[in-house]
């Protein structure tokens, strides 16, 4: 890829959704990006998979240099890019299984919220099931690492960046599918938990995203 690469453009809809932990990464990063929102479902032809997001890293002279689709990916490019992911693989490994579980619950709940009525209640019990071990394991990190807001040693990293984006789904974004969804998820928040995402919304590089964007830290502290 090209050195002179100088401009991002974000693909995805205008709402908060999948595409989170990638905003959050970028400003973290202290990139500047466009978000463009694509006519859908006409656009979905010209996306690398047919779905959203879809990063695009442009050259100075505004031509594509890389064109990424699935939002793992696109998180752990940008994380390693910046600095936000351990040179070590086993370091690295640990965050990352902690945003793909996480994943796993946010499947969880759209499946549970779109299935017909005769499986809800299971698939409902499913999604909770999910939420809760991750709830457990995720303040079980936190208190290993002394608390202090941080996921994994004293500062921000990409395992903050995603829990910080997608509890921002399961808390704001996902009331437009579920209205009671944000109350639940909330009464699940440990300490620790609140401690973290208080944290990360704190994070000097955020503030330029945090001021066009509906705030975490208003809706647990309320």
């Amino acid at each position: 890829m090209s050195s002179a690469t100088t401009s991002y453009t974000l693909r995805y809809f205008d709402l908060i959704g999948r595409g989170e932990p990638t905003k959050v990464l970028l400003a973290a990063a202290n990139i500047e990006w466009t978000d463009e929102h694509p006519d859908w479902p006409a656009a979905k032809d010209e996306q690398p998979f047919g779905t959203l997001p879809v990063l695009v890293e442009k050259r100075s002279d505004g031509e594509p240099d890389l064109v990424l689709g699935e939002s793992a990916t696109i998180e752990r490019y940008l994380a390693r890019k910046s600095g936000l992911l351990p040179a070590d693989p086993a370091a690295a490994a640990v965050q990352e299984q902690l945003r793909d579980h996480f994943w796993d619950v946010l499947a969880a709940f759209f499946v549970q919220a779109f299935c017909p009525e005769s499986v809800k209640a299971d698939r409902k019990a499913v999604f909770e099931a999910l939420l809760d071990r991750h709830i457990k394991y995720q303040t079980e990190l936190l208190q290993k690492n002394g608390n202090n807001g941080h996921l994994f040693g004293d500062s921000f990293s990409y395992a903050d960046a995603v829990s910080y984006g997608i509890f921002k789904i399961l808390l704001i974004g996902a009331v437009k599918f579920q209205a009671d969804i944000s109350d639940y998820v909330k009464s699940k928040l440990t300490p620790e938990i609140v401690k973290n995402l208080t944290t990360s919304e704190a994070h000097p590089p955020l503030a330029g995203y945090v001021a066009k964007s509906a705030t975490v830290a208003a809706v647990v502290q309320a």
